[in-house]
């Protein structure tokens, strides 16, 4: 998958954020009511989010949901 597609770019957002709030993916699903292989492949880019989920991976990171849409262009 291109570094260019909107879902690898979200997916390389959500691990940097999730990695430097030293959370693994399974407390970060946990948090957001997710499973943890889903945080895997969203972080993979193989996941089309759903606007509700991007909100609750948003949220659970302490964030608003467009700052971890800021990077796709």
């Amino acid at each position: 998958m291109p570094i260019f597609d909107p879902r690898t770019i979200l997916g390389q957002t959500i691990r940097r954020t999730r990695e430097r709030s030293q959370m693994s993916q399974e407390a970060l699903a946990e948090v957001c009511g997710l499973h943890r292989t889903y945080i895997g492949s969203v972080e993979r880019g193989e996941r089309n989010l759903s606007l509700l989920n991007i909100v609750a991976i948003a949220h659970s990171l302490g964030l608003k949901p467009y700052e971890l849409l800021k990077e796709i262009a």
